[in-house]
C-alpha cells in the first residue's frame, strides 16, 4: 500500500497540465486550459484542465479527475501503476512498505524491462537481414509501418543468437527474462529461434515478454514467454498500448485470439483491437479492457474450441459487468478467423459483422437453456441449477434484475422466487450508502457551499473548531462536509486536485467531484474564501440559535434551568445578530405563552 502522504507529496510536485499535455494537445482559456476530450470523439473542446484546481473535467462526457485518475483512465492502468508512473516522471521513488524480498523483486523488474528492451531492439534489428521472414509479413499483407508500430522483430535460427546483444550470455538475467533455457548439463540456448517476433508491452510502455510464430513447420504454432516477475498472462493484453487511442475514439475494445489477428486488423485500419495471450480470459483481463471502453466484443472461431474460449470469457466477464457497460461475442462463419475475414472483406464488412455480436445476456441464456427441456418442470429446475453459479457472480445491479427476470420466464416462476431459489438478496432489500439525497442538488444549500469554499481552499478545514463542529454533527445533511474535514486534516492538503485523490473511495467521492467540476471556472483569494467560510458557519450557528430561543419561548412554564438557558441563548443572539446587549434583546416573534421583554 502506498502511503497517503507520498501521494500528496507527488501530487504537490506535478503539474496536471504537463501531464495531460504530453498526451492531448492543450490550449490556454482563460485561467484553464481546454482540448478535445480524449475519453469520447468531439469536434468542438469541452475537456477542461485547471491548474490551480489540479483537476480534469470533460462537460461532454463528464470524465473528471485528477493526474493520478488520467493515467488510470488513459492509460489504463492500475492505481499503483499510475502513481508509479507519476513518481517517475518527477524523479520520486515509490516508498516501498513489503518485505525485503518483494523489494528486491521490484528491482529485478527494473533489470528485466532493461533486458527485454534490448532484446527487442536486437529482434527488430534481426529483421532487416531476414529476407525470408519479410515475405512472409508481405505475403500476410503487412506493411513497413505496421511491423514498426508494433515492434515486429525475426528471432534468428541460431541456437544463441542472442549472444550478438547480450556480450554476457550467461547473465542470470537472461534467464530471468524467460529469453534463454538451461539444460540439466548446464548448457544455454534462446528460447525463441527462427521465428516472428511480437513484443508485448504493458500499459507503460515496458516491453515484458515476447510472442513468437514459427515460420516453417514446428511446434508449437506460437510460443510465448513464460512468467516472469514482469509478465503475467492472466493480466497482460498483446497490442493495448498501441490500440489505446483507437479505443478511446469508437467506444470498443475487441478482442481477439492471436496477435497476426491484432495486427492485420491493425492494417486494414481496425485498431481497436488487442488478443489474450495463449490463457483463458481472465477477470482481470475484463477489469482492464473496462476501464479502456464501454463495449467489449470477444470474437472466436465458430468451431468447438472457440466456444469454448468464449465461455470461459464470459464467466471471467460476469463479476465485472456494471450498468451501462456492454460484453458481446462475435463468432465467425467456419474456417474463418478476424485475419482472414478482414483481408477478404476489408473493414466495412469486418466491422458490419461485428455489429451481429451477441450480447453476453444471449449467450449466458441460450447456453443454459440449450442443455435441458423447458417443457418439463425437471428440466426448468435444472435451468435455475445451473444458472445460481453464474447469477450469483453478478453485481447486484439492473443487468442482473434484467437477467433473473428473461430466467424467470423461461423457468415460469417469479422473479423473488428465482432470487430465492439463487440464494440472492432483492435489490430491494440491499443495503446502500445515501450518498447524494435529492436535497444535495439544490445549490442554495449551506453545505453546498461550505464543500465548495474547502474544495478551492482546502486549507479552511484546519479552521473548523470543536465547537463548529458539533454544529455540524446535529444536522445529518452536513456529514458530507465533516467526512471532507476529517479527509483533509488527515492528509493536510492544500489543492484541490490533492483533496480529491485523498477521498477517493470515500462515498462522497463522487459529491466532491461535482462540486469541483461546478467550481472549474472560479477561483477565490484564500482571506476571502476564509471570510465565505467564516460566514457560513456564523449563519449557521444563528439558525441554531434561534431555533434554540424559539423553542425555550414556546415553553408555557420555565424552570430556573431554562432561564438560565434563555439568558445564555439570548446573549448568543444577540452577539450573532450584532443586536442591543442582553435584557433588552426583543424575541423572534415568540409564540402565545412565551415571558415578557425584561424577564431575564
Amino acid at each position: 500500500m502506498i502511503p497517503q502522504p507520498f501521494i500528496q507529496e507527488l501530487l504537490n510536485r506535478v503539474d496536471i497540465v504537463d501531464i495531460v499535455d504530453r498526451y492531448v494537445r492543450l490550449k490556454r482559456a482563460g485561467s484553464n486550459y481546454v482540448a478535445c476530450c480524449p475519453f469520447h470523439s468531439e469536434k468542438s473542446p469541452s475537456f477542461t484542465v485547471s491548474p490551480t484546481k489540479q483537476f480534469y473535467h470533460c462537460f461532454g462526457c463528464g470524465a473528471h479527475g485528477t493526474a493520478v485518475s488520467f493515467m488510470m483512465e488513459y492509460g489504463g492502468m492500475g492505481f499503483v501503476d499510475a502513481v508509479k508512473d507519476l513518481a517517475q516522471n518527477v524523479g520520486m521513488t515509490v516508498p516501498d512498505e513489503r518485505s525485503e524480498h518483494s523489494q528486491k523483486r521490484v528491482e529485478q523488474s527494473e533489470d528485466l524491462h532493461s533486458v527485454l528492451l534490448t532484446a527487442a531492439q536486437y529482434y527488430r534489428a534481426c529483421l532487416k537481414d531476414a529476407p525470408h521472414a519479410i515475405a512472409y509479413l508481405k505475403k500476410r499483407g503487412l506493411s513497413g509501418d505496421v511491423a514498426k508500430r508494433f515492434g515486429i522483430g525475426y528471432a534468428p535460427e541460431g541456437w544463441q543468437g542472442l549472444s550478438g546483444a547480450f556480450p554476457d550470455y550467461g547473465s542470470k538475467a537472461l534467464v530471468a527474462a524467460g529469453l534463454v533455457k538451461q539444460s540439466e548439463d548446464g548448457k544455454r540456448y534462446d528460447l525463441f529461434r527462427n521465428r516472428i517476433m511480437f513484443p508485448i508491452v504493458d500499459v507503460r510502455g515496458n516491453v515484458i515478454g515476447f510472442g513468437g510464430r514459427v515460420l516453417e513447420s514446428g511446434e508449437p504454432k506460437y510460443l510465448n514467454s513464460p512468467e516472469t516477475p514482469v509478465f503475467e498472462k492472466g493480466r497482460e493484453l498483446y497490442g493495448l498500448y498501441q490500440a489505446r487511442r483507437a479505443i478511446r475514439d469508437v467506444g470498443r475494445v475487441l478482442v481477439v485470439e492471436g496477435y497476426m489477428d491484432v495486427v492485420a486488423l491493425a492494417q486494414h485500419g481496425v485498431a481497436y483491437a488487442v488478443a489474450t495471450l495463449g490463457t483463458a480470459t481472465t477477470s482481470l483481463h475484463v477489469q482492464k479492457l473496462l476501464r479502456q471502453a464501454d463495449e467489449v466484443i470477444f470474437s472466436f472461431d465458430g468451431d468447438a474450441a472457440g466456444r469454448r474460449a468464449a465461455w470461459r470469457a464470459l464467466e471471467g466477464s460476469l463479476p465485472e459487468l456494471t450498468d451501462g457497460k456492454q460484453v458481446r461475442f462475435l463468432f465467425l462463419p467456419q474456417g474463418e478467423d478476424p485475419d482472414t475475414y478482414v483481408r477478404q472483406h476489408g473493414k466495412e464488412g469486418f466491422e458490419a459483422c461485428l455489429e451481429g455480436a451477441l450480447p453476453l445476456s444471449r449467450c449466458l441464456l441460450d447456453e443454459l437453456t440449450g442443455q435441458v427441456d423447458l417443457a418439463a418442470a425437471e428440466g426448468r429446475a435444472s435451468l435455475l441449477h445451473a444458472a445460481k453459479p453464474l447469477v450469483s457472480r453478478l453485481q447486484n445491479n439492473a443487468f442482473r434484475a434484467q437477467v433473473l427476470g428473461e430466467l424467470a420466464d423461461k423457468a415460469r416462476l417469479g422473479v423473488a422466487e428465482v432470487e430465492a431459489l439463487c440464494g440472492l438478496t432483492p435489490i430491494a432489500k440491499r443495503k446502500s450508502v445515501a450518498v447524494t439525497p435529492p436535497k444535495w442538488r439544490s445549490s442554495r444549500a449551506l453545505w453546498r457551499t461550505l464543500l465548495r469554499l474547502m474544495i478551492d481552499a482546502p486549507q479552511l478545514a484546519e479552521s473548523v473548531s470543536p465547537e463548529q463542529r458539533r454544529l455540524l454533527e446535529t444536522d445529518p445533511d452536513f456529514a458530507p462536509v465533516l467526512a471532507l474535514v476529517d479527509h483533509v486534516k488527515a492528509s493536510g492538503v492544500t489543492r484541490a486536485g490533492a483533496l480529491l485523490e485523498a477521498a477517493r473511495g470515500s462515498p462522497y467521492a463522487e459529491l466532491y467531484a461535482e462540486i469541483a467540476r461546478d467550481s472549474l471556472s472560479g477561483t477565490s483569494e484564500l482571506e476571502e474564501a476564509r471570510a465565505d467560510f467564516e460566514g457560513v458557519l456564523a449563519k449557521l450557528e444563528l439558525s441554531s440559535v434561534e431555533a434554540q430561543y424559539r423553542q425555550l419561548c414556546g415553553k408555557t412554564s420555565m424552570s430556573s434551568e431554562d432561564r438560565e438557558h434563555l439568558h445564555l441563548v439570548s446573549r448568543r443572539l444577540a452577539e450573532l445578530k450584532g443586536g442591543p446587549p442582553v435584557g433588552r434583546v426583543p424575541p423572534l416573534d415568540p409564540p402565545r405563552g412565551a415571558p415578557p421583554r425584561g424577564a431575564i
